[in-house]
């Protein structure tokens, strides 16, 4: 989704880390992409080859990628988002375990609609599609190719099309601990630019057993190069960390996962400045968020 005024991509942080692992006593562990910013991240599902994933979450504000997307952080109209999608085991190594995969989801978003939003349905302004080839040609290396549509059913943003190459590193040592991960996007219809992101996001089990809550600290940077946030903005840059708390539960059949998450956002100046008149032009902002995932 696209800013008309800004022409930015739609892309939240708060959304990053929804697909979260959700039982240890699931039978696989999937790849899942995020559609906002095309990180991967590894969810527990049960057995078989297709695996439906739900989520749901309420946030303080819609931001992307570091910059206003349609909410400024506040209450005002607490924009919430309903994503649906999969992933699906399309090839095997020896040992059962899993190694190419086609993963995608559907993230919309909906909150109190505004003045300017007249075309209906005016409350559902955001709807991003994303649909990827993962490959784990080793326990612990995850990579996708993926390739988002990003839309404004409202019409209060044009269409953007992106492709991404991310990767993932997850194996039992020091680096695995970290869960490092990088995504790099290029904006093939809209403003153009190109976007990196590398972050950690190391996890901590607070409790004994498969049911105890966990920790994890995830930390991002994030570039816009070549004007991708707006024609003629330049580069940018951004920065994010906090913590979330997780909690593995069963609701019906599924594995699910009840997660809280608070980050503070930082920017520089001239990527917070492109926030204007919408939205705070604060150089930390602070965001949370509330989610439910659910796995089959």
């Amino acid at each position: 989704m696209t800013r008309r005024f800004r022409r930015a991509a739609g892309a939240s942080l708060v959304a990053a880390s929804i697909a979260v692992s959700a039982s240890a006593a699931s039978a696989q562990s999937v790849p899942f992409l995020d559609t906002e910013d095309a990180t991967l991240s590894g969810i527990d599902v049960g057995e078989g080859d297709v695996h439906p994933i739900l989520s749901f979450d309420v946030r303080n504000g819609d931001y992307a990628r570091g910059a206003l997307d349609d909410d400024a952080a506040g209450l005002g109209r607490v924009p919430v988002h309903i994503a649906i999608g999969g992933a699906a085991v399309l090839r095997r190594d020896a040992d059962g375990r899993g190694s190419v995969f086609v993963v995608g989801q559907s993230s919309n978003g909906f909150h109190a609609p505004s003045a300017e939003e007249r075309v209906r349905p005016r409350a559902w302004y955001e709807s991003n599609t994303i649909v990827g080839l993962a490959w784990r040609p080793v326990e612990g290396v995850t990579t996708a190719a993926a390739y988002a549509i990003k839309t404004s059913p409202n019409g209060i943003a044009a269409t953007t099309h992106e492709a991404s190459l991310s990767f993932l590193y997850s194996a039992k040592d020091a680096i695995g601990a970290l869960a490092p991960r990088v995504a790099v996007t290029r904006r093939t219809k809209g403003n153009g630019g190109v976007y990196t992101i590398l972050g950690i996001a190391p996890q901590f089990a607070l409790g004994d057993g498969e049911s105890a809550a966990t920790l994890t600290l995830p930390a991002t940077v994030g570039v816009g190069w070549q004007g991708f946030y707006a024609a003629g903005a330049g580069d940018r840059v951004y920065g994010s960390t906090g913590l979330t708390l997780a909690k593995p539960v069963r609701i019906g059949g599924a594995s699910a996962s009840v997660q809280a998450e608070v980050l503070a956002l930082v920017r520089d100046d001239g990527l917070r400045r492109l926030d204007a008149p919408g939205g705070t032009t604060d150089t930390i902002v602070p965001l949370a968020t509330v989610s439910v995932t659910m796995a089959w």
